[in-house]
């Protein structure tokens, strides 16, 4: 069984590492199993399972987490998006995750449903993760539900980096306790981290995202929301094979992590395409620090 929940690994000190690994978007789970099971074995502390990312429809991330935990023995942390449920859809998920034993969950809005399927689904989005978690406190308040580890995300890539440190703020009233930082990947993103560490109460969990082509760098620099891909950055992947696109990322991650170690009370690992062997690597890499 799972040797503690990520709260208890704060407590104690530990540097816990969190991997996020993504649901499949059939009904078939043996792939996602069989990753977030090699992760586990690799030494990933906490397996995170992201809430229908890019508003895809996927298998639920909750009834994954219960699976790795019923059935494995993996300590698990769902997201929960706002984006697709109302707050009563909300309250009696989180009574279900309880009843299967995990009382730890990510909160936030959602990324927008994706253009092409707007016309058939269209986003709730009735509340924030700040007032869901409030929500998720007040039920616990009143007996109803036992007391969560509410998890928020902070994006050290904002444009505007003081409205997000005030909007974190907010969430710690609410009832976060812990924060996954969007990709670190600039000397800036690392100096924001350092800040962050100075103003918010709750433990830090810095994002690492191993790049893994020129290709990759240039979506992500330009296509997705809360990433910083610097040109230096950016250059350094052309002309690179898969091979030694998957080396460049592993030893960006590294060195983001030694620069944002003293900043941060752990770290949390994004698999790009489900290279489960890359991740492995980068976990290895992390324990030698």
């Amino acid at each position: 069984m799972a040797d503690a929940s990520l709260e208890q690994m704060l407590k104690d000190g530990r540097r816990p590492i969190l991997v996020e690994f993504d649901p499949p978007r059939n009904e078939s789970p043996e792939t996602f199993i069989t990753g977030a099971r090699e992760l586990y074995a690799a030494g990933a502390d906490v397996i995170t399972i992201a809430d229908c990312p890019i508003g895809k429809a996927s298998i639920d991330a909750c009834m994954l987490a219960a699976k790795l935990k019923r059935e494995y023995g993996i300590e698990a942390l769902p997201h929960m998006a706002c984006r697709d449920r109302n707050l009563n859809a909300s309250k009696a998920l989180l009574m279900g995750l309880a009843m299967e034993g995990i009382h730890q969950v990510l909160l936030v809005t959602g990324d927008p449903v994706s253009h092409e399927d707007q016309e058939q689904v269209k986003g709730v989005f009735q509340m924030t993760s700040r007032t869901l978690a409030k929500s998720i406190v007040e039920l616990s308040s009143q007996g109803k539900l036992n007391e969560f580890f509410l998890c928020g995300a902070l994006n050290v890539n904002a444009h505007n980096f003081d409205k997000e440190l005030e909007r974190a703020k907010k969430k710690e009233e609410s009832g976060i306790r812990a924060f996954l930082t969007q990709p670190v990947s600039s000397p800036r993103a690392t100096e924001r981290l350092a800040l962050a560490r100075r103003e918010l109460q709750g433990a830090l969990l810095g994002g690492l995202f191993p790049i893994v082509s020129y290709k990759n760098a240039c979506f992500l620099k330009n296509e997705v929301a809360g990433m910083e891909i610097g040109d230096d950055l950016l250059s350094a992947y052309q002309g690179l094979d898969r091979e030694a696109g998957e080396a460049m990322g592993r030893r960006q991650c590294l060195m983001m992590a030694r620069q944002m170690r003293d900043s941060v009370d752990g770290f949390y690992i994004m698999t790009p395409f489900r290279r489960v062997a890359l991740v492995k690597g980068i976990i290895s890499d992390l324990k030698c620090l």
